[in-house]
């Protein structure tokens, strides 16, 4: 074997020990977030089926907490989690000061989302995102529980904040 073949067989070797600890090292770093998300995921699946089985329920502004003959926003949010463990308070301006921020762009299945419908510069309505720009949630006489469409709505509108509890 000639010096540049003995060069080259080195470069080769270091490549692929570099491309292997790559691939490793990605590995590892991207498979943890997404388990956690999986985790994360599932209970989110099942708040959202809880919260889907009340459609059409009707929408009663200060249904009182644990009710479900009728919801106002607030209570359905804090009914549905409750279900799941999660302790929100009775308000969705209070319900907004728990859990961690997220911003718009990385909103998540599960993820509470608040407005300020009034625009008087206090959150008045939290709804639940379901994903794919879809809320679940209730607002109105007549309407009740139903999903929305978030993107260019009321609510995306006058967003304000989005908070992560689960």
């Amino acid at each position: 074997m000639n010096k540049n073949n003995k060069k080259f067989s080195l470069i080769k070797v270091i490549a692929g020990v570099g491309i292997s600890l790559s691939i490793a090292f990605t590995g590892t770093i991207v498979a943890q977030p997404q388990t956690t998300y999986a985790a994360t995921s599932s209970k989110a699946s099942s708040v959202i089926a809880t919260g889907k089985t009340f459609l059409g329920k009707p929408y009663k502004f200060g249904a009182p907490s644990g009710s479900t003959a009728s919801f106002d926003c607030s209570s359905f949010t804090q009914y549905i989690f409750k279900k799941h463990g999660v302790s929100l308070p009775r308000s969705s301006e209070q319900q907004s000061k728990v859990g961690k921020f997220v911003s718009r762009a990385n909103l998540q299945p599960g993820d509470l989302i608040f407005s300020d419908t009034n625009r008087d510069g206090k959150i008045n309505h939290v709804s639940l995102y379901l994903g794919n720009g879809k809320l679940l949630h209730t607002y109105k006489v007549g309407v009740g529980v139903t999903i929305s469409n978030f993107k260019g709505s009321a609510w995306d509108k006058t967003y304000v904040t989005a908070r992560r509890v689960l």
